[in-house]
């Protein structure tokens, strides 16, 4: 059964991590913050994009991104950035799974990267296209991490009849 976990570095934006929240409800995923945050976790900006979800999700959080490694150190640990060499759709989805996502504005550190260079990977865009959205690309990389699984404790049928 999949374990997924997503983890961000020193989020800055309230509006993106309330988002986040809402995928890792949607998905069954804990979330995993790393500190210095760059708002309140009080921020109503935070609170309304993640509307009533809060309930959904275990949040956990971490003074520094060597004490969440330390807690996970059999995990399977996804870098996530746009200065990886290998798409995302190679990454080895399996294991506790923990999806790791830099700041918005400055991502990963160099030093962490170099660290676990073999587990970097990105997702492609075009090459002008500096950047996604933090919450988006979350969302496509969680999503390929449950799709591979079968989409195992998910929801398939929506449950309406179209007539």
């Amino acid at each position: 059964m999949l374990e997924l976990n997503v983890v961000l570095y020193q989020p800055e934006i309230p509006q993106n991590t309330g988002n986040v929240v809402r995928t890792c409800a949607a998905l069954g995923a804990r979330l995993h913050m790393i500190k210095p945050l760059g708002f309140s976790v009080a921020d109503k900006h935070l609170k309304r994009a993640g509307l009533d979800y809060w309930h959904m999700v275990e949040i956990c959080y971490y003074d520094s991104l060597e004490e969440f490694l330390n807690s996970y150190p059999d995990g399977n640990h996804i870098f996530i950035t746009k200065k990886a060499s290998k798409p995302y759709d190679q990454a080895d989805f399996s294991g506790p799974i923990f999806l790791i996502f830099g700041r918005e504005t400055t991502g990963l550190p160099d030093a962490v990267l170099k660290a676990h260079l073999t587990k970097c990977y990105r997702i492609p865009m075009q090459a002008e296209a500096r950047s996604l959205n933090l919450s988006n690309a979350v969302a496509i990389v969680a999503y390929e991490a449950c799709r591979r699984s079968g989409f195992k404790k998910l929801k398939l049928d929506g449950g309406a009849e179209f007539s």
